[in-house]
Parts: C-alpha cells; structure tokens; sequence
C-alpha cells in the first residue's frame, strides 16, 4: 500500500506528464510578504506569449511640450547633481521655459499646470483598437508619475483626474477600452520615488529679483500634492520616512483593489522593504482569488529577481544574451512626455528592437507619445502604421515564441554590446544585412534578416558544418510571400536564394522547418 506521500509524489509526477498544473501550485496557500514566499510566483503564460504592449505614460506634465520630468524640472532654477546632490549653479531649461510662460514659480506652480490639461482629443476606444492592429498584446496605463497626480478615481487625495483636468477617469477607460479590445491590462506607478523627487518645489531662487522667495511648493495649503518636507539625508530615489512609505502602501493599494489589473509597473526596485513586500503579497493574491485560484499577474521592478519572483523591467535597457526568466524592455518611441520638435524612432527600428529582445526572451512595452489633448501626431501614426503593415505577415515568429539554442548571429553578436538600464536601446542600434535573430514555435525556426540585401541571405548557423544545429531542413517560406523560396542547405551556411520580389519591409523573415 502506498503512504500518502507516495501517492502525492505520484500524482504530482502523473499530472506534470499532461503539463496540468498540481493544485498546490495552483496557489491555494495564499503569499506572504517574504522573499522566499514569492520564490514560488510562476510567469503566466500570457505574458510570455504577449511579447509585445504599449503604454500611455501621459499626463499633465505633457501640458508645456517641454519633455520628461517637467513637474520637477520647472522649479530648478540652480540644478542639483543627483550623483553628488551638489547645485551646478545652471538654471534647468524647463526652470527658465516656465517663468518665461507661466511666470515665477512661487505664483505659478505645478498646481496650475494640473488644471490645464483638458485631454479634449483623447478617443481611448479608437487608440485602443489602433494599438490591437498595430499588434500590442497588452496594455499599460500610467496611474501616477513622479507628480503625485493620480490618474484614477482616488478617495486618498484630491490630486486625481477625475476632479481636475479631463474630470475623467483615464485609468478606468483605458482599461475599458482594452477589454473592448481582448488586451491584457496593466497600471505604472512611479510613486515611490515621488516623496523625495518633487522636493525642489519647496525651493526658492538663490539670485536674481526673486531670490528668496519660497516656490509655492511651501504653501501648507499644497502638502498633499507636493508632499511634506523631508529630512537633509532624505535624498534617494526611495524615500526613508515611514510614513511616506505608509502613504505609498495605501494609494497603490487603493489602484489594485480599483482595477485588479493584469500587469503593475513600478519604477523602481521593489520598494520600502517589508512595506513593498506586503504590497506584493497583497496583488498577488487579490489576483489568485480573482481568478479562483490561478495567478496571472504580472509585477514589473527594475531589479534581476533571483528565483523569479517578478518580471525585471530594463528602462530603456536590454539583455545582451538569452535570459532563462522572462523580462521585459520598457522605452518610448520619443521622449517620455510629448516635446516639441521631438526626434521619434522609425517603425522598422521598433520592429528591430522588438525581435531582437524577444529573441532573448524578453517583452517589449512601448510608450507611444501622445499629445497634451490625447491624440498622436501624423508622424506617431505612420509609424504604428508601418508596424501594422509588418505584424500581420511576421506575428506567427513573434507571438507565443521562445528562444532558439542562440538569440542570433552576424556583427551586432560579436561587438561589445552595452546590456542592463539605460543600456543597448536608448540608442538606437544599426543593423547589418548579416545580422539574424532567432525564435522557435512548434518545432518550426524563424529567422529574421534585421536589415534587408540585395544579394542572398546566409545563415551561418544552419549550415551542415554548423556547431549550433546539424538539423535538415525540411522547407523554408517566406514571412508575407507566396513565392516559392529557392534554398541549399551548404556546409558553411544555408543559402536562401534572394527571392524576385521582397516584402515591402526591411526586416525579413523566414518560417525554416526542419525533417523529421
């Protein structure tokens, strides 16, 4: 007779046999806010399937088409170094924009920005069934930036957007839209760092006519948009006040018993120590009971968690090899807010960008720029439309893929690649004809030529003498073409004859089967 824990060793061993999920891995017990509870968090299939979301991270900062940050860069009028927290004696672009035409801010302040954004364009229905066409999986919603405005129907203050600005609740319809649209879901929060970050409100000028004169981040009146003072060596990007953290806790608590989201962004490392933890615990088990028992939420921190516990976020970062752990890329087609004059990137360097990190398993959230009134200029448009025209032929070697034996080969593999935030995608990365990237979908390879030839395309890790693969090939077609694709497998490469009409893109692909 068998003991019980033989008989649960067995049926554990019977069901993984017809890949079902035991049930105490369907997460019964419920996480506790410790590291080592979350060593048991397991990636949802969806988000590894998604491979691609767009993010709307707007707000009223975009208000003076002046860029990122403008809530705390309108009160620099002597830059502090944030590596050694030490004035630079510079006034900020932004500081000498504002007082040029808003006036000083001491009479106006981030406060009198808020009012201003109308959001009057803003159609979330009809972005959200451009950005399903354009081929998003997944949607993110920001909640709040580092301006302590919230972007849903808070009861915690009254900084929110549904009683200033577009008096909308902009959170809610954008996930009502994404419903609409079967798109996953998803909120950023970058309150965490907002405590410390918005500090320079509570300023003054040390020279000229209005030196001395408190910014009206002073007024008691303002303490909840502005926050309270906090102490000389309180300078980190997370704060150190208790209370602060308490007050973190509470309003992201609030955003994920409102909207359960799919997907929460936060713009730091997991924050506050056991306070985050508790937070963590809290949203992932909301979502075990929302869906009776099956986790499928998704926590981005901008930290490599060891045993997987969450999804690393790379700002615009990436990978420089395949990452055994999901992980995900978040960068903006443009700047973070809309800036006048901006420089976007073009739609085959998004496409490139996308393969290349899902190639190393990785998701890619793409901020698309809107206007302070919630449209997108022409230039966004004919961008997403070049994404469209790509996706609907290629999709089939991007979603649900995983990654081949190599990410790619050609001259982009072989240079020093820069890796890690703020490294491999802020700068655009020029590609080479040889360059290949690779993912793999029932037992068929997909080959992506990042940068379209006039002559023949090579892969060198297919050819008979190849270290990577000694595997046939069965058949190879063309990604977006019915023309029949001449090819020979050498044995220093596979040979794929330049076929007489290309796709009218510039990345390439090929679907590469392979006998049995």
């Amino acid at each position: 007779m068998k003991t019980k824990i033989q008989k649960s060793i067995y049926l554990a061993l019977l069901l993984s046999s017809f890949n079902i999920v035991p049930c105490s891995q369907l997460f019964s017990q419920k996480f506790e806010p410790t590291m080592d509870s979350f060593s048991q968090y397991k990636y949802p299939e969806w988000f590894r399937d998604a491979k691609f979301g767009i993010w709307a991270h707007w707000g009223p900062q975009a208000v003076p088409r002046q860029g990122d940050w403008y809530a705390r860069k309108m009160y620099e009028s002597d830059i502090v170094d944030r590596k050694t927290y030490q004035p630079t004696g510079k006034s900020s672009r932004e500081y000498l924009y504002h007082v040029e035409h808003y006036g000083h801010p001491s009479k106006f302040g981030y406060k009198d920005i808020i009012p201003l954004w109308k959001a009057e364009h803003w159609n979330p229905e009809q972005l959200m069934a451009l950005y399903k066409k354009v081929g998003a999986k997944y949607f993110v919603s920001m909640a709040t930036h580092h301006d302590n405005f919230f972007l849903w129907n808070s009861k915690i203050h009254k900084w929110n957007s549904v009683n200033m600005g577009p008096k909308k609740d902009v959170v809610g319809l954008w996930q009502k839209a994404a419903k609409k649209e079967g798109l996953r879901f998803g909120v950023s929060e970058h309150l965490g760092a907002s405590y410390t970050w918005f500090q320079p409100s509570r300023g003054a000028d040390k020279t000229g006519p209005m030196a001395g004169v408190p910014y009206d981040g002073n007024n008691p009146e303002f303490e909840d948009l502005y926050h309270k003072k906090t102490a000389p060596d309180d300078k980190d990007w997370l704060t150190k006040d208790p209370d602060n953290q308490q007050n973190w806790l509470s309003c992201i608590t609030e955003l994920i018993d409102m909207y359960q989201p799919d997907l929460l962004y936060s713009d730091s490392e997991l924050p506050f120590g056991e306070v985050g933890r508790t937070m963590l615990a809290h949203y992932y088990n909301q979502d075990i009971d929302k869906n009776k028992g099956k986790l499928e939420a998704v926590y981005n921190s901008k930290v490599h968690p060891s045993m997987g516990r969450w999804v690393q976020d790379l700002e615009r970062g990436a990978m420089d090899s395949i990452n055994p752990f999901p992980w995900q890329t978040d960068t903006s087609i443009g700047d973070w807010y809309y800036r006048t004059g901006q420089k976007y990137m073009s739609g085959t360097q998004v496409i490139q960008m996308l393969i290349d990190i899902v190639s190393k398993n990785g998701n890619l959230l793409l901020n698309v720029v809107q206007t302070p009134e919630g449209d997108l200029e022409h230039d966004v448009i004919t961008i997403l439309d070049d994404i469209a025209k790509w996706i609907p032929a290629n999709g089939e070697g991007i979603y649900s893929t995983r990654p081949w034996k190599i990410y790619g080969e050609g001259p982009s593999t072989v240079k020093q690649q820069e890796k890690g935030h703020f490294g491999g995608v802020k700068d655009v990365r020029p590609y080479e004809p040889a360059d290949i990237r690779f993912t793999t979908k029932d037992k068929a390879l997909y080959a992506f030529c990042m940068q379209a030839s006039a002559d023949d395309f090579r892969i060198l890790s297919l050819g008979k003498n190849s270290k990577v693969s000694t595997q046939k090939v069965a058949s190879i077609k063309m990604l977006g073409s019915a023309e029949k694709i001449k090819w020979n497998q050498e044995n220093e490469a596979l040979v794929i004859t330049k076929p007489s009409k290309l796709p009218n893109w510039q990345v390439i692909g090929f679907k590469i089967e392979f006998q049995k």
